[in-house]
């Protein structure tokens, strides 16, 4: 059983800070990709940052430069710092992690439970 345990969403105002984290627990033989996604209100889940295994990042347009996302290997757990925070950023916030349960096995992509993040203006 793999699970994904969000924290650090929260209400903040425009031009704040908060820092997300999503640590993987279970039985997890290795961990590939790990990524945030959003999802606005009324709108479908958007990729907001994703960091490989070795490091390489990408970001989506409307986050890039604000946003930073980095892992701790050791930990299995990825973290999204956000500044400059706009009130379009409000949505909730999904940790993926792509893994493999086992040697050998396939790798498959599992979903944190979401956590709110709401930006006011």
């Amino acid at each position: 059983q793999v699970q994904l345990v969000e924290s650090g969403g929260g209400l903040v105002q425009a031009g704040g800070s908060l820092r997300l984290s999503c640590a993987a627990s279970g039985s997890i033989f290795s961990v590939n990709a790990m990524a945030w996604y959003r999802q606005p209100p009324g709108k479908q889940r958007e990729l907001v940052a994703r960091i490989t295994g070795g490091g390489s990042t990408n970001y989506s347009d409307s986050v890039k430069g604000r946003f930073t996302i980095s892992r701790d290997s050791a930990k299995n757990t990825v973290y999204l710092q956000m500044n400059s925070l706009k009130p379009e950023d409000t949505a909730v916030y999904y940790c993926n992690a792509v893994l493999s349960i086992r040697y050998g096995a396939t790798y498959s992509a599992y979903w944190g439970q979401g956590t709110q993040v709401t930006v006011s203006s």
